[in-house]
């Protein structure tokens, strides 16, 4: 079939839809390379996007104070600074704080098995999938336990 065949109310084909010369439009979204043309323009669209936004930060951030005027110096209400304005949290936080993400996460997933463990037949696989996950998450953290990680000394 050709492109006359498809003008004479032939269903369309592959290749009536590439070929549309005769009709005088370019239609690139139906040929192979249509796809990686979308790709390419969205590409495009945010890189723009991104360098945009960089240019409008350096054109409208404020300039940088002078060192003279005390604006690098920390508030102590009202006082003159005494010492550094940096301080290091201990370590030992983060640890408590992943820990805290880890589970949160996990009772995250524990609301999609519920619901699954409802079904019929899903009961005993959803189980053993979920005794997995629980067992890891609990192997690790007795491992945390047995390095004394949760001591606070």
């Amino acid at each position: 079939m050709g492109v006359g065949s498809a003008a004479a109310g032939a269903p369309p084909t592959r290749q009536n839809r590439i070929n549309r010369s005769e009709t005088g439009t370019l239609r690139i979204m139906d040929g192979y390379l249509g796809s990686y043309a979308t790709l390419g323009i969205t590409l495009l669209a945010g890189a723009l996007v991104f360098v945009g936004a960089f240019s409008a930060n350096r054109v409208l951030r404020p300039r940088r104070p002078s060192v003279s005027s005390g604006k690098f110096e920390s508030y102590e209400c009202g006082l003159d600074p005494v010492g550094g304005d940096w301080a290091q949290a201990q370590i030992r936080y983060y640890v408590y704080a992943y820990l805290y993400a880890l589970f949160a996460v996990e009772s995250v997933f524990l609301f999609p098995w519920a619901v699954i463990f409802d079904r019929p037949g899903f009961g005993g696989a959803a189980v053993v999938e979920m005794a997995i996950f629980v067992a890891v998450l609990a192997l690790g953290l007795l491992y945390a336990w047995r390095k004394r990680v949760l001591r606070w000394a």
